[in-house]
């Protein structure tokens, strides 16, 4: 197919490709069945797959990897300004290949799955804290409502 650069718009069920040759003309646009992507990524030849960096695209990235493609993963905010008239999920595809061209683009890091694994914990950690700041800040409304005042923090005391 002469791909040199893939670009990838990633779906939760279905993804566009947009394929740039070495003169960045698109010669291959396609969509397809997101539970199929791998089995197309593991039948191309070896060349660039750009895509958005967000959910699942770290796991596609590593499997680029593993295949001889050289993953890049970029920051939707900057990809945004390479999308032509009338944004859609082949534009953005296109955009996206064409993004992963550029000299100056900056390019999101793959993580590995510890990392991935570090940072869900972080965040499920930082739910829960927010959520008792919640739970704490609503029970100390409602005493107030009862005239009782309790001070800022978990640990305060009760005044009246």
């Amino acid at each position: 197919m002469g791909i040199e650069v893939l670009g990838i718009d990633l779906g939760n069920t279905v993804c566009s490709l947009a394929g740039l040759d070495a003169t960045g003309a698109v010669v291959y646009r396609k969509r397809l069945q997101r539970h199929r992507l791998l089995d197309f990524l593991e039948g191309l030849e070896p060349c660039i797959v750009a895509m958005e960096a967000c959910g699942g695209a770290h796991h596609i990235g590593r499997f680029c990897l593993q295949h001889g493609h050289e993953p890049r993963l970029m920051s939707p905010l900057y990809v945004r300004p390479y999308v032509k008239v009338h944004k859609n999920d082949d534009r953005d595809a296109e955009a996206i290949a064409e993004a992963a061209t550029r000299p100056t683009m900056s390019f999101v890091a793959i993580k590995s799955e510890e990392q991935l694994d570090l940072q869900a914990l972080h965040r499920a950690r930082e739910r829960l804290v927010t959520e008792r700041t919640r739970l704490i800040n609503q029970g100390r409304g409602f005493l107030m409502e009862r005239g009782i005042r309790v001070g800022a923090g978990r640990t305060s005391s009760i005044k009246s």
